[in-house]
């Protein structure tokens, strides 16, 4: 595997440190931030006696998934408007190829353009 990994230069090493930092720092706040509004909805839920229909963290982490999604194709997360449609195959296919290669889905990737 070593030598598969490129000699990166001081600049680059900090850079990737940099980065790297901010990634793990992302996910942790975007993790705690599921979990506190899934805790919420759960109090708010049994204020008014809905228990049982508070939403599972899972359907928080789909609406982030979704507004993630239109960022990054470049749409608006309120209207879906302005997206565009080739960055969106990428991230649809690398979603496929993820589920495929680590989960051995029973999928079948996009073809390449």
């Amino acid at each position: 595997m070593a030598e598969n990994t490129p000699n990166l230069t001081l600049a680059e090493r900090q850079i990737v440190d940099v980065v790297s930092r901010a990634d793990s720092k992302l996910a942790a706040a975007v993790s705690r931030a599921l979990e506190e509004t899934t805790r919420r909805a759960a109090v708010e839920m049994q204020a008014i006696g809905q228990e049982d229909a508070a939403p599972a963290l899972q359907y928080f982490a789909a609406v982030v998934h979704q507004r993630m999604y239109c960022l990054m194709c470049g749409a608006d997360p309120d209207t879906f408007e302005g997206g565009n449609p080739e960055i969106a195959y990428h991230v649809i296919r690398n979603s496929q190829n993820i589920a495929k290669h680590y989960w051995s889905a029973d999928v079948e990737p996009y073809p390449a353009k």
